[in-house]
């Protein structure tokens, strides 16, 4: 399958067949190319006669794939997903593609009811309050769910209202109709947009169309691409709208018309190195200037005008006890205009899970990060978004995830060892132009896990945008995730 691969790449780098050609070719066979490296996996041999009551919180994407997978596992299995979302399941990933004109919003949206494993009682309400001592839980319509062990797939809540400016926007889920038509009275106008609620995606590209006609017509324009605070899911978005929005302006002849920042809370760009240098290389040869360690507090819609907290330490007074300079911390404010402004807001747990027992002083579920058990209660388990892991917040992570989950909740059942274990693997398709990815694999660094390191699946440069990425990312990854993986096969 990787030579295959390996020769995709050579057909095609030298001219020798068009890109309309091999996608012909290694259409159908593509796909199974890309999943030989493990992203798909055979059915179960054998399934466990384990008893127990099963409650799954969140339908989304890792809710449902985990019950899919739990079906297949366990004989007559009782599994239950509380969910009161009818579009729970719709492809979250290929919003970027949306607010840049590739895809459209029909895309991207499904009935959860359709993906729905046979067998899994579903409960289309909200759970609100978590009583884990007693193993009970109650919805938002007052009913009492009793349960003997329980998963926490319910993924984050977009924080908008954290920003000064934006506080009517408020708390956002990403596809909830009430929350988007709150949003929508402020974001998707005036250049200020966000991929990261379902009716955004298709407002963003409205808005990004308007930026770029007005670059087109001569106008001297900014885009301001600013990164939240908090950990965040697709920690490669932000870098995917600054190219594609750089793709468009090019594709109009309108690049040197516009000026493009990108603006990170953080110390760098990528926590893998070669990652990080190569996004470097894009942002340097593509003219979009780079600003570190600067905390987004507010947005004046009005005005067009974002507001930082650029923060930084200096070296202070020397300690004669710790023989160390003491380093003091230093902050200034500024504020940045724009024309564009394409926003990730900082995010969180649900509260009626980060207030609960079942959450941390930070929010996100604390669970052993290897095994995906809660901290604290060893009938609990939790996965995806929620759960207080370095790194990844993303479907790649979810996916690696519910297959250690499942094996640890059955030897749990069984009461056998668990030894399933998750290293912290992740992918971030990163968009570097349009018909072209780079895959940022990545996992645990072994010797810390506070830092990353690459794991890339084939056997090439890993930093190096490739075409065939671009294929994977706009024609495979959506029917193995909808299909493949909601099945609890990928």
């Amino acid at each position: 399958m990787k030579n295959e691969i390996l020769e995709m790449e050579a057909i095609l780098s030298e001219g020798k067949m068009s890109r309309r050609d091999a996608m012909k070719v290694f259409g159908l066979g593509g796909a199974g190319i890309m999943m030989g490296s493990g992203t798909v996996t055979q059915a179960v041999a054998s399934s466990s006669a384990a008893k127990g009551k099963i409650v799954i919180v969140g339908g989304g994407l890792a809710g449902v794939a985990t019950a899919a997978l739990l079906m297949r596992s366990i004989d007559n299995a009782d599994v239950t997903i509380i969910e009161p979302n009818p579009k729970s399941v719709s492809y979250q990933p290929g919003q970027t593609l949306v607010g840049s004109g590739v895809w459209k919003a029909e895309d991207l949206a499904y009935n959860t009811a359709d993906f729905m494993p046979d067998g899994v009682k579903w409960i289309h309400e909200k759970a609100v309050e978590f009583n884990p001592e007693a193993n009970t839980l109650k919805t938002d319509k007052g009913q009492l769910i009793k349960y003997d062990y329980l998963i926490v797939a319910a993924g984050l809540v977009l924080d908008f209202g954290a920003i000064k400016g934006l506080e009517e926007v408020g708390e956002v889920y990403s596809l909830d109709a009430a929350d988007a038509a709150r949003a929508k009275k402020i974001l998707g106008k005036n250049g200020l947009c966000s991929i990261y609620f379902a009716e955004g995606a298709v407002d963003t590209w409205t808005e990004m169309q308007a930026f770029v006609a007005a670059a087109k017509s001569g106008k001297k324009v900014k885009a301001l691409f600013p990164e939240p605070h908090t950990p965040f899911k697709c920690g490669g978005a932000q870098k995917k709208m600054v190219n594609l929005t750089n793709a468009r302006l090019v594709e109009a002849g309108a690049r040197a018309n516009a000026e493009m920042a990108f603006v990170t809370n953080g110390k760098k760009l990528f926590g893998v190195k070669a990652y990080a240098d190569s996004i470097a290389g894009q942002m340097k040869d593509r003219n979009v200037s780079t600003a570190f360690e600067h905390k987004l507090i507010a947005i004046d819609t009005a005005k067009k005008v974002a507001t930082f907290e650029k923060h930084w330490e200096e070296k202070g007074a020397w300690d004669p006890l710790l023989e160390e300079y003491a380093m003091v911390e230093k902050k200034e404010v500024v504020e940045m205009p724009y024309d564009f402004c394409h926003l990730i807001p900082p995010q969180k747990a649900p509260k009626e899970i980060a207030k609960s027992p079942l959450g941390s002083e930070k929010g996100w579920v604390p669970v052993n990060k290897e095994t995906m058990q809660h901290a604290k209660f060893p009938n609990v388990f939790a996965l995806g978004d929620i759960v207080a892991v370095p790194l990844g917040k993303t479907g790649g992570s979810a996916r690696k995830q519910y297959r250690v989950l499942v094996e640890n909740l059955v030897a749990t059942m069984e009461k056998k060892p668990l030894v399933a274990k998750y290293d912290g693997y992740t992918v971030c398709p990163l968009i570097t132009d349009i018909g072209e990815v780079m895959l940022a694999e990545f996992k645990w660094d072994p010797k810390d896990d506070s830092k990353a390191v690459a794991a890339p699946s084939f056997p090439l440069d890993p930093a190096k945008p490739r075409w065939v990425y671009w294929f994977l990312k706009t024609r495979l990854l959506k029917p193995m995730t909808m299909y493949g993986m909601l099945a609890g096969r990928a």
